[in-house]
């Protein structure tokens, strides 16, 4: 890649002195800006602002890369800045970094995918050669400085390095799948270089595993190296090879130190023989593992990035057929079962009821066991829907089986003869059967029991004070976006409904629409406070919410669930104290914005005022309470949360 194309001398600016971080981006936006790169600079610069908020920019050795994707550039360009004096307030990767060399990526927002992964990983592979950067630093002119920016040969000849003869594999990965993937991939090659080992990284970032292993290398490698802050994909490649696990973050700090941990392992538990069919069960080697903290977070950040599609298109595609049997008067088609709006709306339900729950609860426990914890994971979802314990009781499944399959490995080694029947029956078929069982009938007879007290609890309600009974709905709805406390609430709702009640329906369909009002309004109006990730959840959820569907709201929930579960109790139970405050009712089962026409207790006009008014107002108390709550956690754990978030 020749990156002069995507800059030019007016672009670079050498021995500039800024006070902080913020004064040195302002700069060099209004450079790109002045150079007629960016439509609206003030857009593309709070679009930087944005992302400086997700993760760090700063690495190592005084280099900062900030970078913004928004449709507010024109074209791929970058500007640069080497500083008289550097600076320390920049949030690193190594701690102690001082920075003097920043680079600006502008990048068109349709050319998230390619260009920017393109020139990041580009600068990465070509600073972390100490002359390269060296000569960018110590240019004197912006025009010195932009010669040197394809002169990639070496200063000076390097001595030679006494080879190893060793082969060591390595695996990069983080969340975003973008600076961090690829930086973290040079460090190691740079250090196999100073060390005469022979290293390869296979990068699984946000182009898919890119430089995947080939069999010759896993037949020659001596060990592995994971550097992943997410699941590492088909990792059964590399069970015969010692390995040593570490955060993608780590070689930035410390590669040699790891590779040399590699070649000891090697040495002192030699690699078994390769074979195509392994399992990755067949692995025994687990030192250097994960903390349990980091683990924790790893299989909900890999359970979450699943789920996210299944919610969205299935959100979608339920929220479709409710708007339309609403907006048409097609209720009647929407309830004959099998006419084309049912089997829509049995698609949309499907994904949402029966598709996410095992996703999540199997995709956590692959990412604290590997591939034979997918089967038990599987089973845990399934099982946690058949007790109606929601999203809580998928993770709770999903925990479960990812560790006891994590134990059942330890415990159980497949050798020999059966090695092969140990790692595709005795994993699955054993971890199915206990996890199961644990599920069905130790978990789900409290949670049955529990469910059915809380009808009971509020069929003693019913009657009276409304302004109780509709904060309790309210809370129950939101408490857990369509689990067993949720399903209390509505059996409840029916119920009531049957015996001529109307009021407790209208404050249930009300509350439905909070959670989804609220993640909405949170990420737009606070949206510095949240991921990209988060972002682009929360610009669907406003439509489910029109359909009465919650289950958007539930990866925030998942990530962050002491605060994000009380922001949104609090606003639903405003909105259903209201609702049943002023007597509005609701005799049609189903929930969504076209329930205004329905609602009654009041002149229609009140009563729909009333009614969508209460699940507004509960949006935006629920939704300024997600925006502190959120704020407080980013001010008290800002470093790890920015390492959490690594792009």
């Amino acid at each position: 890649m020749k990156l002069q194309a995507l800059t030019s001398p007016s672009l670079i600016s050498t021995g500039k002195t800024f006070q902080s971080k913020q004064e040195v981006i302002q700069y060099l936006v209004k450079q790109l800006g002045d150079d007629g790169k960016l439509t609206n600079p003030e857009e593309f610069l709070q679009s930087v602002l944005d992302r400086e908020k997700l993760s760090p920019t700063g690495f190592e050795g005084g280099l900062a890369i900030p970078h913004g994707k928004s449709t507010a550039v024109k074209e791929a360009a970058f500007a640069i800045a080497t500083l008289e004096t550097p600076l320390t307030d920049w949030e690193s990767i190594d701690p102690n970094n001082k920075v003097e060399l920043v680079i600006l990526l502008a990048i068109p927002e349709n050319e998230a995918g390619s260009t920017h992964l393109s020139l990041l990983s580009e600068f990465v592979k070509r600073l972390s050669d100490e002359s390269y950067k060296n000569r960018l630093l110590q240019a004197k002119t912006n025009t010195e400085l932009f010669n040197a920016l394809d002169n990639t040969e070496a200063a000076t000849e390097t001595a030679a390095v006494k080879k190893l003869n060793k082969t060591v594999l390595a695996i990069t990965a983080c969340p975003a799948g973008i600076a961090h993937t690829y930086m973290a991939a040079e460090a190691l090659i740079k250090a196999g270089k100073e060390m005469g080992v022979d290293v390869f990284v296979e990068k699984q970032g946000a182009n898919g595993i890119e430089d995947r292993h080939t069999t010759n290398l896993l037949k020659k490698a001596d060990a592995i190296i994971y550097a992943n802050d997410v699941a590492v994909k088909e990792e059964e490649r590399f069970a015969h090879l010692p390995k040593v696990k570490t955060s993608v973050a780590a070689p930035l700090r410390n590669a040699q130190d790891l590779l040399q941990k590699a070649l000891d392992k090697a040495e002192s538990t030699p690699k078994k023989e390769y074979n195509p069919s392994q399992s990755i069960a067949a692995s025994d080697d687990d030192d250097g593992k994960k903390s349990f903290k980091t683990e924790i977070k790893d299989s909900i950040l890999t359970g979450i990035s699943y789920i996210i599609p299944v919610i969205v298109a299935g959100g979608m595609t339920l929220a479709a057929a409710v708007l339309i049997s609403q907006a048409f008067g097609l209720q009647d088609v929407y309830a004959e079962e099998g006419s084309w709006l049912w089997l829509l709306r049995q698609l949309g339900g499907g994904m949402l009821g029966q598709l996410m729950i095992p996703i999540l609860a199997a995709y956590m426990a692959y990412s604290i066991a590997d591939k034979p914890a997918l089967g038990p994971g599987f089973a845990a979802g399934i099982a946690a829907n058949l007790i109606g314990s929601g999203f809580l009781g998928g993770m709770l499944g999903g925990f479960l089986a990812g560790y006891f399959l994590k134990f059942l490995k330890n415990k159980v080694k497949p050798k020999g003869t059966f090695a092969g029947f140990v790692s595709f029956w005795v994993y699955p078929v054993v971890g199915t059967l206990v996890v199961g069982s644990i599920m069905l009938f130790v978990v789900g007879k409290p949670i049955a029991a529990a469910n059915q007290g809380l009808i009971s609890w509020l069929d003693s309600l019913s009657g009276a004070n409304a302004l109780l009974l509709g904060a309790i709905l309210g809370a129950m709805v939101s408490f857990d976006l369509g689990g067993p406390v949720n399903k209390a609430a509505y059996t409840f709702c029916i119920g009531a409904m049957a015996s001529g009640n109307f009021v407790p329906y209208a404050a249930f369909a009300s509350v439905k629409m909070v959670s989804a009002f609220s993640v909405t309004g949170a990420t737009i109006i606070g949206k510095k406070y949240f991921t990209k990730q988060e972002q682009e959840v929360g610009k669907q959820t406003w439509l489910l919410g029109l359909a009465g569907i919650t289950e958007g709201a539930i990866p925030f929930m998942i990530n962050d669930p002491l605060r994000v579960i009380p922001s949104l109790i609090a606003g639903s139970a405003v909105t259903g104290a209201i609702v049943a405050y002023f007597n509005i009712g609701l005799n049609v089962p189903g929930a969504g914005i076209f329930s205004l026409a329905l609602v009654q207790g009041q002149p229609l006009l009140v009563a729909a005022s009333i009614w969508f008014g209460a699940a507004i107002l509960g949006a935006l108390i629920s939704m300024l309470l997600l925006i502190a709550t959120r704020k407080g956690k980013l001010r008290k754990e800002g470093k790890s949360v920015a390492e959490t978030t690594a792009a």
